[in-house]
């Protein structure tokens, strides 16, 4: 039978939020992707790519995964109603209710994240408490049918855990066999914890702004969800 995962496609949205996963569930046997937006008019990435929805809202099926990436764009969502209902609708019959990054911020406005663990980019991690869920430090996080990912590079070990449990661990194996993820970066930076000083505070200083935004959406959120 095949399965049928759905990507929230919206304005803004990182690109490797998306490919990456993408790239991995779309490796695998009898699955049908589909990047899922409220109309059919391509959107921009925050870096400048555009994609294509393949379908609408109105259009998607029950998905057996749903999976919210992260962006520049996710505040937008965060006060979406229409997006909010999309979710929960869809969180109501999916196997798996899945985010990406900053994407778990918007599972929490739409009120998916209570009493759960969940995780999302370090530096808008302390964003989900507000939200209800239990922030848990972690590359890639379980709380039963809920699997969040960290910042960006870390959709790809999502979903090669998420492909593990729909399939098993030796097809996720073969998977990152054949797309050779080996990750063997030149510097050990990837954190908050092992990045120089100096660039964790020049990391700091350009979310400035959108830690600002985001947090007055939170707490918007947060004051809807009670």
């Amino acid at each position: 039978m095949t399965l049928h995962i759905g990507f929230v496609l919206f304005p803004g949205i990182q690109q490797l939020d998306l490919t990456g996963p993408y790239d991995v569930l779309g490796s695998l046997p009898d699955v049908k992707l589909h990047l899922v937006w409220k109309d059919l008019a391509p959107v921009t990435s925050s870096t400048g790519l555009v994609f294509t929805p393949t379908m609408t809202y109105a259009d998607c099926p029950a998905l057996d995964v749903i999976c919210v990436p992260g962006g520049s764009g996710v505040g937008a969502l965060m006060e979406d109603p229409v997006t909010l209902d999309f979710l929960k609708a869809q969180a109501d019959t999916a196997r798996y209710v899945t985010s990406v990054c900053t994407g778990s911020l918007v599972l929490g406005a739409a009120g998916l994240l209570r009493g759960r663990k969940a995780t999302t980019h370090w530096a808008y991690h302390d964003m989900l408490a507000p939200l209800g869920a239990i922030p848990v430090q972690d590359r890639v996080v379980r709380d039963a049918n809920l699997l969040t990912g960290g910042g960006i590079t870390a959709g790809i070990d999502f979903a090669l855990t998420l492909a593990a449990e729909l399939y098993s661990p030796e097809a996720a194996q073969l998977v990152q066999l054949q797309l050779e993820y080996a990750p063997a970066p030149p510097f050990n930076a990837g954190r908050p914890d092992t990045a120089p000083q100096a660039v964790l505070d020049e990391a700091n200083k350009r979310t400035v702004e959108s830690r600002k935004t985001r947090g007055e959406i939170t707490a918007r959120a947060a004051a809807r969800l009670g």
